[in-house]
């Protein structure tokens, strides 16, 4: 990109996001400012950035995958001279290349959620262990079916891109439900019987119920159903209402949105596995000011390239073996 396309992509950010200050002490560039997720996660941000003294600059993308904006809100943020940058990238691979500019130009930069390709991308990554969060929900799905030979899996992920938080949840899942994952860095490779097939959700709801209808057309015996997240596992419900099928199949997500924990209460979730993203964005904002008052850099939790901000599973039909909380635990605990 030259130098003035590249001014005209951050202006034409500016104009949508606001116009960054040339004191910005740091930038919060998530994936969209839709999805309750994203919006637990600014609400933190503000919070800890008010309570440090820090002014905050928050971006987000159009939509799921939408890598253009989040290049143009890395710039509009170097350009600002921001400290530092939290970011859950849209595609961990193609927001490399900037995020590398913003750390040669001393910038602190922090994945959230979502970990770089290499991880090492960024200084530090503050998430939720992902492949857990699917190994949990896989493992409790196993025991709750009991007899798994006859399961008929649908897994519905986020984008075709296979970035990292998406390749993560599902193989963990696959893994906790004892299905021999091959690339731990693909989807879609297993030659399992059992799986009926992937298909993209964008993490949305109209998402999740067009990629549910699109499976329950390759096999409407479909059982076991796998959602990135909750928004799309209400839309691979509602889809499975519409064919009468709402009592056939688990449900399985991750998150730990309120409106997630409600739809295990009610039925609709089997079970979830509960991030705390208001968590990860707070430590991103501390972190933001030790480094600029000492230079220091997060470290990673000890065995791990990331910082481990917790997960937790959620069920009302808890499995021996398997420690979980209640939704009424849950609803305590969850955002959005």
């Amino acid at each position: 990109m030259n130098k003035f396309l590249m001014s005209t992509a951050a202006l034409a950010f500016a104009s949508i996001a606001g116009a960054a200050s040339a004191e910005t002490g740091a930038c919060l560039i998530t994936k969209t400012d839709t999805n309750p997720f994203f919006v637990k996660m600014k609400e933190g941000a503000s919070a800890k950035a008010a309570e440090l003294g820090i002014e905050l600059n928050t971006y987000a993308g159009k939509l799921d995958g939408d890598v253009e904006t989040q290049i143009a809100a890395v710039e509009s943020c170097i350009a600002a001279g921001a400290k530092g940058i939290l970011i859950t990238p849209s595609d961990s691979r193609a927001l490399a290349p900037v995020v590398g500019q913003a750390r040669d130009a001393g910038v602190l930069v922090i994945a959230l959620d979502t970990p770089f390709e290499p991880v090492d991308a960024a200084d530090a990554t503050f998430a939720t262990d992902n492949f857990l969060a699917g190994d949990l929900i896989g493992q409790w799905a196993a025991a709750t079916m009991g007899d798994t030979s006859g399961a008929k899996i649908a897994l519905l992920d986020l984008n075709p891109s296979q970035i990292s938080v998406d390749y993560l949840r599902d193989n963990g899942f696959l893994k906790g439900f004892g299905v021999d994952i091959k690339d731990p860095k693909k989807m879609g490779d297993e030659d399992d019987a059992r799986i009926v097939g992937n298909d993209v959700t964008n993490g949305n709801e109209e998402g999740g119920r067009t990629a549910m209808e699109n499976l329950l057309q390759k096999d409407s015996g479909v059982n076991v159903v796998y959602t990135i997240n909750e928004p799309a596992a209400a839309g691979a419900y509602e889809a499975l209402k519409a064919a009468g099928l709402e009592d056939q199949a688990l449900i399985v997500s991750v998150d730990g949105g309120c409106p997630g924990v409600q739809n295990v209460k009610e039925g609709v979730i089997g079970a979830t596995s509960m991030q705390f993203p208001l968590l990860m964005a707070s430590m991103g904002i501390e972190a933001i000011k030790t480094f600029a008052d000492t230079g220091e850099k997060p470290m990673a939790t000890d065995g791990l390239d990331f910082t481990n901000t917790g997960v937790e599973l959620v069920t009302d039909k808890p499995v021996e073996g398997i420690p979980s909380i209640t939704s009424e635990e849950a609803l305590k605990k969850c955002w959005g």
